[in-house]
């Protein structure tokens, strides 16, 4: 964010940007090859898999269509947001079936949408697997032969595996937001914290208190703070 020349205090020295920026440059020539942080053991309760984007697939089965629609999700409420828009555009299916688990709080829910009971969203659920943050939905439109219970738990988990298949699965992270205080001579010292994916330097502020912000994964907080505190700077 681009800001305006202003007084820095720093032994008494007047700077304007262009010198906090010389400074910046400067001090991250030094860290980029200094030693890293310490660094912590990384536990997995802050990891996770789960699609990257929207994917569908179609299949008929006995003469009934299904349709399968997974994509990623975060809250229930963005879920059955979802649900609403899809069964609004196939108005006419019979069934709208369905299945979702979330990261936070690990919450899973299914449901059978008019199917006899536990043929359709527990397959679905068993499909999705160890995925989190994932929702599929399989739309079916009835083709007037009867497929039986076992059938019909073939085809929604069938369904649902094969539409997951198509997507692009990926790692994603659970990240703190951590302010650091950063003295201009230990510019230095907050770079060497930089440690991608695990430690990302999300904003700089070379205001007053001179703050760096880093997303930190949820499992090395601790001992980021603890890091950060080693070189003499200041959390907040």
């Amino acid at each position: 964010m681009a800001r305006q020349p202003r007084r820095i205090r720093n032994g008494g020295a007047k700077s304007d940007a262009r010198d906090v920026a010389r400074r910046h440059d400067r001090a991250y020539r030094r860290a980029r090859d200094g030693p890293p942080h310490p660094r912590a053991e990384r536990d997995i309760d802050d990891h996770y898999r789960t699609v990257r984007a929207r994917v569908e697939f179609r299949q008929k089965i006995e003469r009934s269509e299904f349709l399968g629609i997974a994509f990623p999700v975060s809250s229930e409420t963005e879920f059955f947001a979802e649900l609403d828009a899809i069964a609004k555009r196939h108005f006419d299916a019979t069934h709208h079936c369905w299945a979702f688990r979330l990261f936070e709080g690990e919450r899973a829910r299914s449901s059978d949408a008019g199917e006899p009971s536990g043929t359709a969203g527990k397959p679905i659920l068993a499909a999705i697997g160890d995925l989190f943050d994932v929702a599929v939905i399989v739309v079916r439109w009835f083709g007037g032969v009867k497929l039986g219970t076992g059938g019909l738990s073939r085809a929604y988990r069938e369904t649902a595996a094969e539409t997951l298949k198509r997507a692009e699965i990926v790692d994603r992270y659970v990240y703190d937001r951590v302010e650091v205080i950063v003295p201009f001579d230990r510019l230095s010292d907050a770079y060497r914290l930089i440690d991608p994916p695990s430690v990302v330097l999300a904003a700089k502020d070379f205001a007053e208190d001179n703050v760096f912000a880093f997303d930190v994964r949820r499992s090395l907080r601790d001992a980021f703070i603890r890091a950060v505190t080693a070189r003499k700077l200041t959390p907040r």
